[in-house]
């Protein structure tokens, strides 16, 4: 199924059916600030599992990163930080950067990384925040299963067509992106530069 979102004000019934979909188990794809993703209700472990076999990665391997809607949300998920990090986070959040932080117990053991630790996102786009702040938990994020990503994957009627059978919703927001969020590590004494992607790393400090 593909169902199409108003990118300002999504419809509550289908933002609703969406979120029914999420709490049933389901995988769906949808857009970010960034690139389009695929994703779960990070509490449904066979909806986690799922994800991983359609990706063929080992779910203690893999790094997935979380939809927060905002701060607040982000921080039931991540242990406290300090004022330098807190004060980054607010300058660049919503947009599109994944800090990777400490993990809260909040946090299912599927999902931690080895050193848990917990990648997290909070993308400056209202249907994702819509989707999480209607479910109340974070959604699961990770890219589509395919090699790079070229301009077909910007089109969510194509996304469809590719992957419309092995997922349970595409939600098109509209025309997506081709770059990767920039990835910022806040787990030592200084942050880290992982990856740049579309967040500039100058412009957080």
């Amino acid at each position: 199924m593909i169902l199409t979102l108003h990118p300002d004000n999504p419809n509550p019934r289908q933002l609703k059916m969406i979120v029914e979909c999420l709490k049933d188990g389901g995988v769906i794809i949808y857009p970010t600030d960034t690139v389009y993703g695929m994703g779960c209700d990070i509490s449904q472990h066979k909806a986690v599992e799922r994800i991983c076999r359609i990706k063929d990665i080992n779910p203690a391997k893999a790094q997935f990163s979380f939809i927060c809607s905002d701060l607040s949300h982000l921080s039931d998920y991540a242990k406290s930080v300090d004022t330098p990090v807190f004060r980054m986070l607010k300058k660049a959040l919503p947009g599109p950067y994944t800090f990777i932080l400490p993990a809260s117990k909040m946090v299912p053991k599927i999902l931690k990384a080895k050193k848990d630790t917990v990648g997290i996102r909070v993308p400056d786009n209202n249907i994702c925040r819509a989707i999480v702040s209607e479910l109340g938990n974070p959604i699961m994020s990770t890219s589509l299963p395919i090699e790079k990503y070229v301009e077909e994957y910007t089109d969510p009627e194509i996304i469809h067509e590719k992957f419309g059978k092995i997922v349970d919703i595409v939600v098109d927001g509209g025309i997506g992106g081709m770059t990767f969020s920039t990835v910022v590590d806040c787990t030592d004494s200084e942050p880290v530069l992982i990856r740049e992607g579309a967040g500039s790393w100058e412009e957080l400090f």
